[in-house]
């Protein structure tokens, strides 16, 4: 069973014990959370969308807190002598999913 869920602006298909990097939550390791914007679910080739949401949830433990690979940020100004070159890191927050369930 899959299902897909709304979290951070972002869309994820996720399926039971999937481990997700997601933008960062709340909460520290072993704290349980529950994903209750579905848009989809199915299983085989059978498949449900929400017209927006489905009445399903996500749960999901949370596994670490931790920041993503750094990008860094380079702007040049031709002829003007001037480079700047700065960088960032996302943090993220590192989920297990535990069980798909209807609401």
């Amino acid at each position: 069973m899959f299902a897909v869920i709304k979290t951070g602006g972002k869309q994820y298909r996720v399926q039971e014990n999937d481990l997700i990097d997601i933008d960062l939550l709340a909460g520290v390791a072993g704290d349980s959370v529950t994903f209750d914007t579905v848009l989809a679910a199915g299983e085989g080739d059978k498949m449900e969308i929400g017209a927006p949401t489905l009445k399903k949830k996500v749960l999901a433990t949370i596994v670490a807190q931790k920041k993503g690979e750094k990008l860094y940020i380079q702007k040049f100004r031709r002829r003007k002598d001037s480079k700047t070159r700065t960088g960032h890191r996302q943090k993220l927050t590192a989920v297990r999913i535990t069980a798909i369930k209807d609401a």
